[in-house]
């Protein structure tokens, strides 16, 4: 019996906009303690990075309810958010926005479980002084580990069943799902297949 390949592509977006939130460098603090009578250096969250946390969080919460966001997190699924600034002036560098708003989303746990399966990509800078924000637009990629797409995946799992590795729970297929890559699969196409007798 051959297994039931799943080739459709739902097309899921999210809509988020984001006051400018503190930066990298304004996200961690440090104090000095005393330990055994020896200073050490420990960071902290600034109650500014704290409470913006706090907020986005909520409203990520409840955009993810508005927009019926009910996409399953999964640890293995990565996503582009693709993001527009919109500066109160030039000198700010966008590369310093992306921590702790991302972390805020991480938090809800309704997208992703973990921001490192995070693809940023910064669409445009421009600047608006009157209304200073982060628009995204956060949705699932098309590659799903090392395949670039839910059908090739499907392909190369389809010439794995007559495997003898596919029915130990293939640790090449578990792995080129993850993304790793590996001298076993050339082209798409595992050299390493060992056909039943």
């Amino acid at each position: 019996m051959q297994p039931i390949l799943h080739t459709e592509v739902i097309q899921i977006e999210l809509y988020l906009t984001s006051e400018i939130p503190p930066s990298v460098n304004h996200y961690m603090s440090y104090r000095v303690i005393m330990k055994h009578g020896k200073p050490l250096a420990m960071s902290y969250k600034t109650q500014e990075a704290v409470k913006y946390r706090e907020m986005f969080a909520e409203y990520v919460r409840d955009e993810c309810k508005k927009q019926n966001w009910d996409l399953i997190p999964d640890k293995q699924q990565h996503f582009y958010v693709d993001s527009y600034f919109y500066f109160d002036k030039t000198s700010r560098d966008c590369n310093n926005y992306f921590k702790v708003m991302l972390d805020a989303i991480t938090d809800t746990q309704l997208i992703w479980l973990d921001d490192n399966v995070v693809c940023e990509r910064v669409q445009r800078i421009l600047y608006d002084t009157e209304n200073p924000r982060i628009e995204l637009k956060i949705h699932p990629v098309d590659y799903i580990g090392v395949f670039d797409d839910a059908p090739q995946m499907e392909t190369f799992v389809s010439k794995c069943i007559g495997c003898t590795r596919y029915n130990r729970n293939c640790s090449i297929l578990k792995n080129a799902k993850q993304g790793k890559i590996q001298q076993e699969v050339i082209d798409g196409v595992c050299v390493a297949r060992k056909p039943k007798r």
